[in-house]
């Protein structure tokens, strides 16, 4: 029975198999990704509040990595959580509703992260490329608005993806073969023709991973050029420290897309796409407060003073 235009009142369930087909390692998966999440979360949280507390990080570059922090978290949130049930729960169902919001937030923060990294790219462009103007070019204004616009843009993308999702006919229940509800396990589980929104998510994910990239490469390439111009080779090892973890990152996180959406046949490398996904949404989250804290020395100083005062007052 399916869910179809002249019957809504049945409510299709879904069941994510996850990594169920390897039942030895439940429990030592679970305590693996209990601990990235509380990496992720204390990480995070803590890189928050850090820039928070420290009047020297109250800057643009830093405005950017709270936001990313901040995203990250989120999308942690969205996905571990369900993640870490399934590994210990033998009913694996997740409900309709469930599922389309679980994908619909994961869309937006993970949009929002893409083009977040693309802000943070151009800010680096300018502060090393011009440098006398940046104070007046990447103003209070225009950074408000490049972090506004990335989260409308993933809210928009999101909501638009979502709205033909659920356009689409399901099952009574259906067998998801992965651990979280994305945008190709939902439409591959429809009893009706999804060809316009993979057509769409296709065209979305396409402009979205290229207007990025282009950004984010024409900034990189105008950096190398500035930096190898430096007549002072110290200048050009400190100039290529402070754009080194946004690098990182940008590797870290682009790479994993492609590596995840350019498979060739994905239907039997199921284990290699859980594997990605789980990089994706469960290691990045946790690596970049850690790639930005353990390279920043204001930051790490920061963590240092505040864990000697918690000291200081847990002892008095």
């Amino acid at each position: 029975m399916m869910l179809s235009e002249g019957n809504r009142s049945i409510i299709p369930t879904f069941i994510l198999l996850g990594f169920s087909e390897y039942p030895a390692l439940q429990v030592p998966l679970f305590l693996v990704f209990l601990s990235i999440y509380m990496v992720t979360t204390v990480g995070n949280l803590g890189m928050i509040i850090i820039i928070k507390i420290n009047p020297k990080l109250h800057t643009i570059m830093y405005l950017f990595l709270s936001h990313l922090s901040f995203v990250d978290f989120c999308f942690s949130t969205v996905v571990t959580p369900k993640l870490l049930e399934n590994l210990i729960v033998e009913d694996r169902t997740i409900s309709f509703s469930g599922c389309i919001m679980q994908f619909c937030f994961a869309c937006i923060f993970g949009v929002t992260e893409t083009f977040m990294l693309a802000a943070m790219a151009y800010d680096r462009f300018v502060a090393v490329c011009n440098p006398l103007l940046y104070t007046t070019t990447m103003s209070q204004k225009l950074c408000s608005l490049l972090v506004a616009g990335s989260y409308s843009w993933g809210i928009v993308c999101s909501l638009t993806l979502t709205y033909f999702l659920l356009a689409l006919s399901y099952c009574e229940s259906s067998i998801i073969n992965n651990f979280i509800c994305d945008h190709s396990v939902i439409v591959s589980v429809s009893c009706s023709d999804p060809y316009i929104s993979q057509m769409l998510c296709f065209i979305i994910a396409i402009f979205n991973e290229v207007s990025s990239l282009l950004i984010i490469l024409m900034s990189y390439i105008l950096i190398f050029i500035t930096v190898m111009r430096m007549p002072s080779a110290s200048g050009r090892r400190k100039t290529f420290s402070t754009c080194a973890s946004h690098l990182t990152a940008i590797t870290i996180f682009h790479g994993t897309i492609l590596f995840l959406y350019c498979i060739p046949n994905p239907k039997t490398s199921w284990l290699i796409v859980k594997v990605a996904s789980v990089f994706y949404t469960v290691m990045i989250p946790m690596l970049n407060p850690l790639i930005y804290s353990l390279r920043n020395k204001d930051v790490k100083d920061t963590f240092r003073r505040s864990v000697l005062k918690f000291n200081l007052i847990a002892v008095f």
